[in-house]
């Protein structure tokens, strides 16, 4: 809370910085001294300065320091205050100059050891500047100059460096030390470089200042307009990019405005400062008037806007001069050439300053040797001054707010002046070489709540910065009159860098929204290399009779520091914050400590209470006038507050368990309820009670905090309390606290309930805090149902007693909003057995004053039945069903299974979930335990069993079945029970319906797991309605099947092949495998699509139903009733399509080369994809030759990939009988009469494809199966001739090719006839997949031969020597 020096930023490189600058007199020194003694000097400084008092040093002989001395002293000697220095107000660019050369340093982050970024300047150029003979640099200035993106937040675009000389020239440079342009406008040196740009004005009477450059020659003032010089340094820095880019030198920098005034009447000038524009008040203007121009004076209308200029030095010390705004035109203000890229006007070529602006190259040498014409100055006379004779200022210095000025003197004296009133209102005296700077310090955000004018502007507050080199001691006084605020010891060398402007090109419109990020008071001390800033709170600027506050806020902090630390004696705490709260003046302030107090963890009841009712009984004393109505409002609450917890947890630790147990209720209408559940309760119990994981702070066992009870409940204005609603735990959190130890019945009930009604919370808040708990604590209350039953009963019953609860007026026949409160959260709970057994309890709790209200009214009995308990029968009836079907939910999968969450349901989010809501929950939880639909089906086979017989089976033998069996049993049960609950939403078909949509959703999400869409036309399948079947294939085809399926056909057209994994993953989204498989699946859902809409006209529409509880239901359709809004489908296109699924299938099941496409004409192609539901050109009549030879081709080899499938090496050939064909895959056994099926469709002949799969199975020895397909070949005669090749080849093997060839086979060979010996030997045995066949079947084939050819075929007689052969063979055997 007091002013501190914050190191913001650090010089690296400093010696590299001072070595550079004095190399010229390190040369000289180098000479003379021994080079290894100028190696081993050391920073002697410390010591030095520590025997001599540094002031004497310096008053003794400043000049007389040799550079020997500079030399031991390193880095530490003064060199730095024989440079120019100058800091950028956004603290990233310092220049360090002397003489002709000047040194550039940039800022950049860097991270420490530690890894927190820091801020340091390190030297980004070093070069010279002066361009003439003899010239030096005298001063410089750093001006950022504002972006004009828009995106632009307060950060400078660049920083140009401005550099005045010996010589009167002033040069303006890049970052980088480029010179952007230069100027002489006086031949004498330049003295001082200032600059003012945009401030905001803070008060709507503040003339709003214009941006200019201000340039000091002893004789001379120039003034140079903000904007112009902005356009122009931006356009010459364009130009120089320009330039650089095309390798040119010639710059020719745009003309600037500018005014030169002569200062007259004063002896002599150092420093100056340019206040800017201001206008007088009447009376001074004439004032002025009479003074100047005497009695008989003239005074104009409005008095004239003037220019302000202070300068120091001497005969007078301070002078005052004003210029009259449009005494004196701009000498060049054609701005509006600024980009001419030619000269064509004569004025510029006379009156320009500018170097370089040439017509071309040659000229520059005679420009360079004759110096440009400088303009002569508009005389300006000294209006005052300050007279003293004997002083002689030396710097001046400008306050923010343009109204004040500090001047230091050569007599040791810091002058504040008014510069308004032109008179000097304070002076210090003892600084010696003073440095100056200001500090304009907003009112925090915070601190204008306590201030009588927050609505005004927020306030500002002026302090004095000054720098006493020869003391090493840095000031802060605050203005005008202020004491001193701040001191700090810092060193003898350090500089004071004050700007006293911000970013140049700024105005009203572009700064809304910019963050400024400029430091106003910078120190640099060389020894270290650091930059600090003041940092200094605005309340120290308020006066003696308002420190009051800052004592406060100290007291403040000072008990905030108390509450932090964590090890500290409750008593300690406790007469600490007494006094510290009866300490602090301020009621803002006093409120806030003591809801510091109130929110504080540590602080123990006790010591809250005392120190409330202390402050509290002290404000009472105090006259009514004085004391803050809003804080004795707080204490007055806070102290009930506290008493009522005081009470509460008193009631519940000190309970009176005979006045517990007298107050129990009996439970006749509930028990029998109880029972009836009780199973399922049991169930639900076992379920919800499996381990999970929790934090011990969220247990809500753990007690409430004092602080946590006084942040929940607020006083109302008229003493009631309230309690706020705020995050479901801490609303839970409260609840356990008033109620939890009521529900278990180790506190009484009714005490509890009156000290609370006495508090006067309102029963509506108190029922909603019941129920929350009740709900929240679900386990614990179904450890032991009964007792806690009860206990709600009797909260229920003095709750609904309490004034307020249920109104008077309350007619039977209405609703009551107090039952229905407790009905609304029972239907919204997700905890469905706390619900019910809460519903169970109202419903009881409302009979019960229903009836007496209607005794009371004197009414007959019948009438008694209101509105009010029906809605509690349907309520309780909902919540029933919602309990067996959250039991089911809760069943978890056994291992393996698809998992996730179980599914969280409640009477709203069923209602919510519409009419298929119930069997998307069942349907959902079906998929989590991956029950098989055959599995599902006998499910539901056996509830309609039970539903027949009405008798519920007895279980028997439970200790013989295995546990998991048992588990599974228990499960099935279960969904028995909800499928009873439920036998509309549950009905079979809707089941399967949601089931099967489930299965396909999920198969979406993720295509690999090709089973789930297996499943899911499996679950469709077992759907008994047509139209709901319809409905459903034709809704899984348009939005998850068809995209995929278009993919896949597309993909092996490409390729004209099976694809590869890696194709089908990037194409389909799947592997090949699943893709096989999908294609399977899209065969199997369009023949269900075609039976379904073959079997739509015989059968009438299903008609949807809702169970009576459940009619309510709002929200989204079901699949079902989805299903049977779907249009029909056109039955050619839907076979068309099944067609190609089943191509696609045979060609990824044999992994075959083909272009699925290709196989139809131009018409197919263009049905295909189509919507189903669409009348399209369907191909029809004789297809083309070439077409139906290439689907024959296709066919064929589809067969002889079956056969070579099926030929199962593992499996003996000689086995008598061919085994079982799985149902699906490559050994399919329907893949035969699917290619017939094909074959018809596609209009190739039938018996062709029949002989040829006979030619191939007797090809690879499947002799048997075989001859069962030889019965149904027409052409018996073609398959004769096919056959007979085939049996030759065998024969051929065994007797020409065999390795094995035996004598007796020879001579076999030698007797038959030449005709078939010939014909033999041309035989070719390697077409045979399977050659060697056992001679029986080879012989039985020779006779189906001989069957099957006519005696008048030509190859009948070869056929008989064919099977004399055989027999010979047979008999050699």
């Amino acid at each position: 809370m007091s002013c501190s020096l914050l190191e913001f930023c650090r010089l690296q490189e400093l010696k590299t910085v001072r070595d550079y600058l004095f190399t010229s007199q390190r040369r000289e020194q180098a000479e003379e001294k021994n080079p290894t003694e100028n190696e081993l000097s050391w920073d002697t400084s410390d010591w030095e300065s520590s025997w001599d008092s540094g002031e004497n040093k310096e008053e003794q002989a400043p000049s007389s320091k040799t550079v020997e001395e500079e030399e031991t002293s390193g880095q530490s000697a003064p060199w730095l205050q024989d440079c120019v220095v100058s800091l950028s107000p956004c603290s990233d660019l310092l220049v360090v100059a002397r003489e002709k050369k000047a040194v550039f340093l940039s800022a950049k982050w860097r991270s420490d050891g530690s890894g927190k970024e820091e801020m340091t300047l390190s030297v980004s150029w070093t070069g010279t500047l002066s361009t003439d003979e003899g010239e030096c640099v005298s001063s410089s200035i750093c001006i950022p100059l504002a972006s004009q993106k828009r995106s632009s937040t307060g950060r400078p675009d660049w920083t140009c460096v401005v550099v005045g000389f010996t010589s009167g020239y002033v040069r303006f440079y890049t970052e980088s030390g480029v010179l952007l342009l230069a100027q002489l406008l006086h031949e004498d040196p330049v003295l001082r470089l200032k600059c003012r740009t945009y401030e905001i004005p803070r008060h709507p009477g503040v003339t709003e200042q214009h941006e200019e450059l201000s340039i000091l020659y002893p004789a001379a003032l120039v003034t140079i307009d903000g904007f112009s010089l902005f356009q122009s340094l931006r356009a010459c820095r364009n130009q120089v990019a320009r330039a650089a880019a095309a390798g040119s030198d010639v710059i020719q920098p745009p003309p600037l405005a500018y005014k030169k005034w002569g200062l007259q009447e004063m002896d002599t000038i150092v420093d100056h400062s340019s206040v800017g524009i201001m206008t007088l008040c009447v009376f001074d203007q004439m004032k002025n008037a009479s003074i100047l121009g005497g009695f008989n004076a003239s005074v104009k209308g409005s008095p004239p806007a003037m220019s302000q200029y202070v300068t120091v030095g001497g005969g007078p010390y301070t002078g005052f001069f004003y210029a009259v705004e449009g005494s004196s035109q701009p000498l060049l203000s054609h701005v509006a050439l600024a980009v001419a890229s030619k000269l064509t006007s004569a004025l510029f070529s006379a009156a320009s300053g500018w170097l370089g602006w040439n017509k071309n190259k040659n000229e520059e040498e005679t420009v360079q040797k004759q110096k440009p014409k400088v303009e002569p100055s508009t005389p300006l006379a000294i209006r005052f001054g300050l007279p003293d004779s004997r002083r002689h200022g030396e710097s001046i210095c400008l306050s923010p707010c343009n109204t004040l000025a500090g001047v230091t003197d050569d007599f040791g004296r810091v002058t504040l002046l008014d510069l308004s009133r032109g008179i000097a209102i304070r002076m210090w005296k003892g600084y010696r070489d003073a440095q100056l700077g200001w500090l304009q310090v907003p009112e925090e955000r915070g601190d204008r709540e306590f201030s009588p004018s927050a609505s005004l502007p927020r306030r500002h507050a002026l302090f004095l910065v000054i720098y006493a080199p020869r003391r090493g001691i840095l000031e802060v006084w605050s203005m005008q009159q202020g004491p001193r605020v701040g001191a700090f010891t810092v060193g003898k060398h350090c500089r004071l860098l004050y700007a006293g402007y911000r970013l140049m090109g700024v105005n009203s419109v572009t700064s809304q929204g910019w963050q400024l990020h400029t430091q106003q008071v910078c120190l640099l001390d060389p020894i270290t290399g650091a930059l600090r800033t003041v940092n200094i709170p605005f309340h120290l600027a308020l006066s003696d009779k308002k420190s009051e506050r800052a004592k406060d806020m100290h007291l403040l902090k000072r008990l905030t520091t108390i509450l932090k630390s964590r090890e500290v004696d409750p008593d300690i705490l406790e007469s600490e914050a007494k006094n510290v709260l009866l300490d602090i003046k301020h009621p803002a302030i006093k409120k806030q400590a003591l809801e510091s107090l109130l929110s504080n963890k540590n602080a123990p009841v006790s010591c809250l209470t005392n120190v409330t009712s202390a402050l509290y009984d002290t404000l009472k004393q105090q006259d009514q006038e004085d004391v803050d109505p809003g804080l004795l409002q707080l204490c007055s609450s806070q102290l009930k507050l506290l008493q009522l917890y005081t009470d509460i947890k008193n009631l519940h630790t000190a309970a009176d368990t005979e006045a517990c147990s007298k107050d129990q209720d009996s439970l006749d209408g509930i028990e029998d309820e109880l029972s009836r559940v009780g199973p399922t309760l049991q169930r639900y119990a076992q379920l919800t009670s499996r381990p999970s994981v929790s934090f011990a702070q969220d247990s809500p066992d753990s007690p409430l905090p004092a602080q946590a009870f006084l942040s929940q409940i607020e006083c109302t204005e008229d003493g009631e309390l309230r309690v706020i609603r705020g995050s479901e735990t801490e609303w839970n959190q409260l609840g356990n606290f008033l109620f939890w130890g009521c529900l278990c019945g180790k506190s009484p009930l009714h005490e509890v309930c009156d000290t609370l009604q006495q508090a006067g919370i309102s029963p509506q808040q108190l029922l909603s805090l019941l129920l929350s708990v009740w709900l929240q604590r679900e386990k614990e209350v179904l450890q032991k149902p009964e007792d806690t039953v009860r206990n709600l009963h009797t909260l229920l019953i003095a709750l609904s007693n309490m004034k307020g609860a249920v109104e008077e007026s309350w007619d039977t026949q209405s609703i009551s909003p107090w039952w229905q409160q407790v009905r609304c959260t029972c239907i919204q709970s997700h905890n469905a057995a706390a619900a019910l057994l809460a519903a169970f309890v109202a419903h009881r709790a409302a009979k019960a004053s229903i009836t007496s209200l209607a005794d009371s009214k004197l009414q007959s009995e019948w009438e008694a039945v209101s509105l009010e308990l029906e809605q509690w029968v349907v309520c309780v009836r909902q919540l029933e069903d919602v309990l067996v079907l959250q039991t089911l939910l809760l069943v978890p999968p056994p291992q393996g299974a698809a998992g996730g969450a179980a599914a969280q349901c409640s009477i709203k989010t069923l209602l919510e979930g519409g009419t298929g809501g119930i069997a998307d929950n069942v349907s959902k939880w079906v998929f989590r335990h991956s029950l098989p639909p055959e599995r599902l089906k006998e499910i539901l086979l056996k509830r309609e069993d039970k539903e027949e017989d009405d008798k519920p089976e007895q279980k028997a033998g439970d200790g013989v079945k295995e546990e998991s069996k048992e588990d599974t049993d228990r499960t099935a049960e279960l969904l028995v029970a909800v499928c009873q609950r439920f036998p509309h939403s549950l009905s079979p078909d809707l089941l399967f319906a949601h089931c099967c949509w489930e299965y396909v959703v999920q198969w979406n999400k993720d295509p690999e797991e090709g089973w789930y869409l297996c499943w899911a036309v499996e679950h469709l399948k077992l759907v008994s309605s047509p139209h709901i079947q319809l409905g459903i294939s034709t809704m899984m085809w348009s939005t998850f099947i068809v995209k995929r399926f278009s993919s896949a056909a597309y993909l092996m057209e490409k390729v004209g092949k099976a694809p590869k994994d890696r194709l089908c993953r990037r194409d389909v989204g799947m592997g090949d495998k699943a893709v096989t498989s999908f294609v399977g699946c899209c065969v199997q859902l369009l023949q269900i699509l075609m039976e379904a809409d073959s079997a739509v006209e015989e059968v009438p529409a299903p008609e949807l139903s809702v169970e009576e509880a459940w009619c309510g239901a709002e929200g989204p359709a079901s699949i079902a009733e989805l299903a049977l809004e779907q249009r029909g489908v056109h039955y050619p296109l839907v076979q068309h399509h099944c067609l190609l699924a089943s191509l696609l299938h045979a060609a990824m099941t044999f992994s075959m080369k083909v272009k699925p496409l290709s196989l139809f004409d131009s018409k197919g192609k263009n049905a295909f994809f189509r919507d189903l539901t669409t009348i399209q050109l369907m191909p029809s009549g004789d297809m083309d030759p070439g077409l139906v030879s290439l689907r024959q081709e296709f066919l064929l080899r589809v067969l002889t990939g079956w056969v070579q499938a099926i030929d199962d090496p593992s499996s003996s050939a000689s086995s008598s009988g061919s085994p079982p064909l799985p149902s699906s895959g490559p050994k399919a056994d329907w893949w035969p009469s699917l290619c017939q099926e094909l074959g018809t469709l596609l209009q190739v002949n039938p018996d062709i494809l029949k002989r040829h799969l006979v030619c191939e199975l007797y090809n690879q020895g499947l002799d048997l199966r075989a001859e069962e397909v030889m019965l149904e070949v027409e052409d018996k005669d073609v398959l004769g001739s096919q056959l007979l090749v085939l049996t030759g080849q065998r024969l051929s093997f065994s007797l020409l090719h065999s390795q094995s060839q035996t004598q007796a086979a020879m001579e076999l060979l030698a007797r038959l006839p030449p005709t078939l010996c010939t014909w033999l030997k041309a035989m070719d045995p390697s077409e045979l997949r399977c050659p060697l066949v056992p001679l029986p079947q080879t012989s039985r084939l020779v006779g189906r031969l001989i069957e099957i050819l006519p005696e008048n075929h030509a190859q009948y007689s070869l056929a008989l020597h064919l099977l004399e052969a055989v027999e010979a063979l047979t008999t050699e055997d």
